[in-house]
């Protein structure tokens, strides 16, 4: 397990003013308060000298948003894994944040009077409830992080355990049968008033649209597992039998060996958070950087026993490659996309430079107008002859949070959010996308699809709920400000316009069309962006560090070389 190798003893300074709305729908507990402001002292000189010797050399070029006093005192610590300090300023809470946890107590889901997880969304407005009224996996991480930075880690816990639970019911679709370590999309609770009884139903894919499994479940599963370790302290949950058992079941059906030549996980499109078709089957970055952050999670938790040795020796040499394959391959620049624009193809032996074979002249116009020269990006998917070269945010902000981005690259990603603003944040932050597919393209890689139309849900939307993620990404490479911008943007409309799941157009200007109101994930991803901001530790939860064995050395204008 991992240990921090300093202790720093601190004392509060200030506090955060007390929320004061109570809130008992469904049994549904009051909300603490959050001391979010510390500070360091009782240091004497020598401890004082020590931490400024030890601390990380980071060279990096300072950007705008860059706050030199915020990255300068998180540095004085060697890695983020658990949370002892707060370096934020002090104010008072914004009202919407008693709104939002009044909305998100609001939409715990219970089994047998326990809390279990929180709905997709509470929108009683609208006619059809579809499955927004079920628990899903990766809808549930920004809430459960939420209840875990407010010191309620038991509703976490529940939901761990009873998704492990539905982990070994029989999956079938049709009559084909899934692996055994497949993780439910969803689930709900049906609740019999009669025989007064509670039974759980889930949902592995046989109902979503397109009948695809979620391949991200388990991967969210795992990082969740870790993220209530880190802010508990309390080893015993991942040290038991069942959830070890668990996370060799779901590694299992990721480390078996094929006929794949890369690292990467072949995946088909839809199975993930966008879940519908839009062009990213093969082998989509959301996907690469979620397996690689889980499996660092996996590493950190699974015993050292025969079984455990075994998937310890596989993960090891799992991500060694993939870093190499993710930095070398799926990074973009202005100096890459110069030597894309260069490529010869038909190349073969192992001496090519293009190996992947891409044509340069399948290079998207827009691509050359929006690459600034200081930034870059991984792109959205790699595979023979096929480059997408969309921008997809989750997965390159999971790449920071994780390490699979190197520091220089981290840096890179959060200079290009910063200079093209008014694209991929604009009135909402973010575009979960960017570009739209349009025209000819939409109709072709979407199939006609009637809600994923340019600029709308999953084709170039704008969601909310990835406001937790840029804000992390934002702590974590010393950016707070880009953090603060994006926030302040989201406090303007999302609690005026009922917190929408996403907002269409090319700026996210308009609540969209099919957007349902009280989105859990829009307000958890909001209360978990602020405490964030009053308390950097927190992203500690779920910010990984780099290891010196996995730092492959990279020329960046050679990286395909």
């Amino acid at each position: 397990m991992d240990r921090p190798k300093k202790k720093v003893v601190l004392r509060a300074v200030n506090s955060m003013s007390s929320l004061s709305t109570s809130v008992k729908e469904n049994g549904g507990k009051g909300m603490r308060a959050v001391n979010s402001l510390t500070s360091i002292s009782e240091l004497d000189d020598s401890d004082l000298l020590a931490l400024l010797v030890d601390r990380p050399r980071v060279k990096l070029e300072r950007k705008n948003s860059y706050d030199e006093k915020f990255f300068s005192e998180l540095s004085l610590y060697d890695g983020w894994e658990t949370p002892t300090f707060s370096i934020s300023d002090s104010f008072d809470p914004h009202p919407m944040v008693s709104k939002a946890w009044e909305a998100l107590f609001r939409s715990q889901v219970y089994f047998r009077g326990q809390p279990v997880g929180t709905i997709a969304a509470y929108d009683h407005a609208s006619e059809e409830v579809l499955n927004y009224d079920q628990v899903f996996v990766r809808d549930f991480v920004p809430s459960a992080l939420a209840f875990l930075m407010n010191g309620e880690p038991d509703i976490v816990k529940n939901f761990l355990l009873k998704t492990l639970q539905i982990q070994g019911h029989e999956k079938k679709i049709d009559w084909f049968k899934l692996g055994d370590g497949a993780m439910p999309a969803s689930f709900k609770v049906l609740h019999n008033p009669i025989k007064k009884t509670d039974s759980v139903i889930a949902d592995f894919g046989e109902s979503a649209i397109g009948r695809v499994a979620p391949v991200d479940s388990g991967f969210w599963w795992i990082i969740l597992l870790r993220a209530y370790t880190k802010s508990t302290g309390d080893h015993s949950l991942a040290e038991r039998p069942e959830c070890q058992k668990g996370m060799r079941l779901i590694l299992s059906l990721c480390l078996s060996e094929g006929f794949d030549t890369f690292p990467t996980l072949l995946c088909a499109d839809g199975c993930s958070m966008i879940d519908r078709r839009m062009g990213v089957y093969g082998y989509p970055i959301e996907i690469q950087a979620l397996f690689f952050m889980a499996l660092q999670s996996a590493r950190s938790m699974l015993k050292e026993d025969a079984e455990g040795k075994e998937f310890m020796d596989k993960i090891q040499k799992r991500l060694h490659a993939m870093s190499f394959h993710m930095r070398s391959y799926f990074w973009l620049d202005f100096q890459q996309l110069n030597d894309i624009y260069r490529y010869k193809t038909e190349e073969y032996s192992h001496t090519a430079v293009n190996k992947f074979n891409v044509i340069p002249d399948s290079i998207p116009d827009w691509v050359f107008d929006f690459m600034p020269l200081q930034g870059g990006y991984f792109v959205g998917n790699v595979s023979p002859a096929r480059m997408d070269f969309r921008w997809f945010a989750l997965g390159n902000c999971i790449a920071i949070l994780s390490s699979l981005a190197t520091p220089e690259q981290s840096m890179a990603i959060m200079d290009l959010i910063e200079a093209r603003w008014d694209e991929l944040v604009g009135d909402m932050p973010l575009k979960i996308c960017y570009p739209a597919l349009e025209s000819h393209e939409w109709r072709i890689v979407t199939g006609c699809d009637p809600k994923n139309t340019r600029w709308s849900y999953h084709n170039g939307g704008s969601w909310p709920v990835l406001l937790w993620l840029l804000t992390a990404a934002s702590i974590k490479t010393g950016r707070p400000q880009i953090a603060r911008r994006a926030i302040d943007l989201a406090e303007a409309r999302l609690l005026k316009d009922g917190w929408p799941e996403y907002y269409d157009g090319k700026s996210g200007r308009f609540i969209g069309k099919q957007a349902r109101k009280f989105q859990t994930w829009s307000i958890a991803g909001y209360l978990v962006a602020k405490m964030m901001m009053e308390d950097p530790t927190h992203v500690g939860m779920i910010s990984m560090e780099e290891e010196k064995h996995m730092k492959p050395v990279l020329n960046r204008s050679f990286s395909w070389c």
